[in-house]
């Protein structure tokens, strides 16, 4: 019997009722998860597909204040997220790093504009500060980013934010909440609540590998299904419609070569009002991210020809020449769960989260930002705790080190630091069966080694979870990943010990969707 199945037997067999329940391994569920049980509550995390399948797994993966938020004059935002990245960065030094930005000024009312907004925004981040903000004189901009257009250009300003890998991060995060002796199942989808005497007090869930059905019970249920949220409201009889907006935002993955050195380029209103990066990440060059308003949240967002459009424009701007469709390594796009207040456009709605109680005890946390995750999770966990009546505990996870952690990774490729002290046992894999040192594709950093540690140590049931999240082959360059998902596919389906017939599905259903991540100039 492996841990998954292990897993499901003991819900099967489950006596008494968990503290928490929580719905959602995205960001703000894991990061519930591991306040809950941090705090020595008994914890459950369910998650329908794979853990940080949506938006967790697709952000611009900037760990940071905000900087336009400072313009919206939401300084308690910006404050907190400043304070949370601190953590992030002392928390998880192998995830998460300074990255030094340039904001290029083409006008000279520029510089002194931008020169003050990041000063100030120094002057918030106090003692979590990477490092203050400067004025660069033109040749010094165009030196800090080589390739950037440099017509017009009249100097630029430097200042720091944090970056991170999104997904890693997400996987760090299950890591240790399994650590802290929380149970975390992913393909297990919550169908209905289960109510007694009015109020929640568990769910019914559905495997998805067995289609097996198990009545788990809880003492308060947290649903933390980001764009979702309002499925599961909807279970609890609320009507739906009226809580999020939802947004999207597309990136695109390029070259090293459009921006060669290490440091980020930063454009805080472009001619719409939308913010826009260009960050060196995994040896590639990521771009984005737009801001569309879209009428519904779907599993798999596809970016649209104005989106697309809008980053070939701004490309073309700033780096001189629209990149060709084989350059555009890879295209795809996320969701945002924006909470409505006073309506507007999507760009302009606040980032802060939202907790609600419904009249069933139902908890529901929604909104926020991935740098805020942590912060997200402390606030619904006391409310969860209040409403379960379970004992008081003071949060935890404010200097609470994630599994993995080392501040040792100085010398190592970005592909083996997200691992940090996990690397020695992965690399140990190679020694006792050298084949799987072999690398996926010339393209990508990876090894066949990470396909058999990411079955046994990280939960991944399919090739895109493999591809897509516990490595980020199919976000870096979709026609490697394709071309190396057969030989994904051969390996973990042995893992798994799965049939021919199911390795031949899951086969083609990576397939079908790591098409979509492949520019077609269309």
């Amino acid at each position: 019997m492996n841990q998954r199945e292990q897993l499901l037997a003991s819900l099967a067999q489950q006596a008494e009722p968990w503290d928490v329940l929580i719905i959602g391994g995205g960001a703000t569920g894991l990061g519930a998860a591991v306040e809950a049980a941090s705090r020595g509550y008994r914890t459950l995390l369910v998650e329908r597909s794979d853990f940080a399948q949506g938006t967790s797994s697709r952000s611009t993966k900037l760990v940071h204040g905000g900087v336009r938020y400072l313009e919206q004059r939401n300084i308690t935002l910006v404050l907190d997220a400043l304070r949370e990245r601190g953590h992030m960065l002392r928390n998880a030094p192998h995830l998460c790093h300074d990255r030094t930005f340039v904001v290029p000024a083409y006008s000279y009312l520029t510089l002194p504009y931008y020169g003050v907004g990041l000063k100030l925004y120094d002057a918030l981040s106090g003692r979590f500060s990477l490092g203050p903000s400067k004025l660069l004189s033109r040749q010094q901009t165009i030196e800090s980013l080589p390739g950037v257009v440099t017509e017009g250009l009249r100097g630029g300003v430097l200042y720091h934010d944090g970056q991170f890998d999104d997904s890693r991060y997400a996987i760090s995060l299950l890591r240790t909440f399994q650590d802290l002796g929380g149970t975390a199942i992913n393909y297990l989808k919550a169908t209905r609540l289960l109510i007694v005497d009015g109020k929640v007090a568990g769910i019914q869930a559905e495997d998805a590998e067995t289609n097996s059905h198990f009545d788990i019970h809880a003492r308060v249920v947290l649903n933390a299904t980001g764009v979702f949220v309002e499925d599961i409201l909807e279970m609890d009889g609320e009507p739906r419609g009226g809580l999020l907006a939802i947004s999207q935002g597309t990136h695109f993955v390029l070259p090293q070569s459009f921006l060669p050195g290490a440091t980020a380029l930063m454009v805080p209103k472009t001619a719409d009002g939308r913010v826009l990066f260009a960050i060196p990440w995994h040896g590639s060059t990521l771009v984005g991210t737009t801001d569309e308003a879209v009428p519904a949240a779907t599993a798999d967002p596809r970016s649209l020809a104005s989106e697309r459009l809008f980053l070939l424009e701004h490309i073309e701007r700033y780096f001189g020449r629209r990149p060709r469709p084989e350059e555009i390594l890879s295209v795809w796009s996320g969701l945002r769960p924006l909470v409505r207040k006073g309506g507007g456009k999507t760009s302009a709605l606040s980032r802060d989260h939202t907790i609600l109680v419904s009249p069933s005890g139902l908890v529901t946390v929604t909104g926020g930002k991935w740098t805020t995750y942590r912060r997200m999770g402390q606030d619904a966990i006391d409310r969860a705790a209040a409403v379960a009546a379970l004992p008081k505990v003071p949060t935890r996870t404010q200097h609470l080190r994630l599994h993995g952690w080392t501040d040792d990774t100085a010398t190592m490729a970005e592909s083996d630091r997200v691992y940090g002290t996990d690397l020695s046992q992965l690399q140990h894999l190679s020694s006792t069966a050298p084949a799987l040192d072999e690398l996926l594709h010339p393209r990508l950093p990876y090894r066949l080694r990470e396909i058999v540690w990411a079955a046994r140590h990280e939960m991944a049931r399919t090739v895109e979870d493999v591809l897509a999240r516990r490595t980020r082959a199919l976000f870096l360059d979709a026609r490697a990943a394709i071309e190396a998902a057969p030989a994904v596919s051969h390996h973990l389906a042995r893992e798994l010990g799965r049939t021919e017939a199911w390795r031949a599905a899951d086969l083609q259903a990576f397939l079908t969707l790591a098409q979509t991540y492949v520019f077609t100039g269309e």
